[in-house]
């Protein structure tokens, strides 16, 4: 039986296919740098906590800071985040506990159903998890695409991906949100793999592999 994460990459493989062949700039990133793999996360509470943890720092102080997090409480789950008497000690920042914390109670408290995101729509996924104080349009979307493999999504206030879509497209500025909105319908319903190659575009510029 196929799973759902074997799933999602031969859709991803597919995709990119469709997607090289149709999009000359798309096929100029991946002549210059290569495929992208296909990376994601498991779906869960642990993965939400990192991607709270990873708004508006690097990805490195916020994986120090996780790593910092887990090896105080042992294992991350909301029983043991909502028993950590103190998160700045690791290195969170006050508002990101007050957010992990209400993430943790709602989980444990059954107000959110992690596991059954995996089959509902995008929007029902995005309405649950704003619904939590600290979790907004970014990190519903980075969910949707990273965690649960979803096909269309595109993350307009990702600034990589910002970065990325106005060096692949040779732009004069790098494209706000709205603009960044725009110029992804060329490549809807496939933008999941439109934004995997972009970012990975813009991380072999700069000397990276992986930007989650």
């Amino acid at each position: 039986m196929t799973s759902p994460g074997q799933a999602a990459e031969r859709a991803f493989a597919s995709s990119l296919t469709r997607l090289l062949g149709d999009d000359e700039r798309l096929a100029g990133v991946v002549a210059d740098h290569g495929a992208p793999a296909f990376w994601s996360r498991s779906p869960g509470f642990a993965s939400l906590v990192l991607l709270v943890l990873e708004q508006q720092v690097s990805l490195a102080s916020a994986a120090a800071t996780y790593r910092a997090l887990l090896a105080r409480i042992g294992e991350m789950s909301p029983t043991a985040v909502l028993a950590h008497p103190d998160m700045r000690a690791d290195g969170v920042s006050r508002q990101k506990e007050r957010y992990l914390r209400a993430l943790a109670a709602a989980v444990a408290e059954g107000h959110l159903d992690l596991e059954a995101l995996s089959s509902v729509p995008d929007d029902d996924v995005r309405a649950a998890l704003m619904a939590l104080p600290g979790i907004g349009r970014w990190t519903a979307d980075v969910y949707l695409l990273v965690c649960l493999g979803r096909p269309d999504l595109w993350p307009v206030g990702d600034r990589a991906l910002q970065v990325a879509a106005a060096e692949a497209l040779g732009l004069a500025s790098v494209p706000t949100a709205t603009e960044l909105e725009t110029l992804g319908e060329r490549w809807r319903p496939h933008r999941s793999t439109a934004a995997r190659v972009l970012w990975h575009g813009y991380l072999r510029r700069r000397g990276r592999e992986q930007l989650l």
